[in-house]
């Protein structure tokens, strides 16, 4: 068989050229077999440390044995409250108190006296205006009115008496201008005729 073997380089023994060339392949081959691979895609590994957190478990437990005792001490104030009288009387009937009451009340009797003192000044002082020396001055005015109208002040209540009462109008003193244009013609046609 080591006859018709055909080696890749040349040899002068094929028999033994066969026998180097199989036990190469041999070799390579286990190498490939037994070959790691160059990149590690293998799962991370799990540190415990991670999962179980003593730290916080420690203080979780603290934390219980703190609310343990504070409920134990409740309990115990509770029950020798229950079986005595206890110490409190759970009366919430405090009176209140204000730390500038003194000062307020100081201070509002203050503006009360300065207030009745203005009172009094005001009471006591006498008016400047004299109020008939008014109404005289309005009279005097009124008879100025009376003297430059042309038309008498009671004209509209007199003449006119049923006609403000069946069409209320507003009534003006002197007369409005419908009524002055009426009168006009009306005293221009009586000129006329006489």
């Amino acid at each position: 068989m080591h006859r018709h073997y055909q080696p890749i380089t040349p040899a002068n023994n094929k028999l033994l050229k066969k026998r180097w060339d199989q036990s190469r392949f041999d070799i390579h081959r286990k190498k490939v077999m037994q070959a790691k691979p160059v990149i590690d895609n293998r799962a991370p590994e799990t540190y415990m440390h991670l999962h179980l957190k003593l730290k916080k478990l420690q203080m979780e437990e603290e934390r219980l044995a703190m609310v343990e005792r504070d409920n134990r001490i409740l309990m115990e104030k509770m029950s020798y409250t229950m079986r005595t009288k206890g110490r409190v009387d759970m009366w919430n009937c405090y009176e209140q108190k204000s730390l500038n009451k003194t000062k307020r009340q100081r201070e509002l009797l203050r503006v009360t006296h300065e207030n009745q003192a203005i009172l009094k000044r005001i009471s006591s002082k006498e008016p400047h205006y004299n109020h008939l020396v008014w109404e005289d001055e309005w009279r005097m005015n009124q008879g100025y009115m009376a003297n430059i109208a042309k038309y008498p002040q009671d004209w509209g209540y007199t003449k006119n008496s049923l006609r403000y009462s069946s069409q209320p109008q507003s009534y003006h003193p002197i007369g409005t201008g419908s009524q002055r244009t009426t009168r006009s013609t009306q005293d221009s046609t009586d000129a006329r005729n006489t």
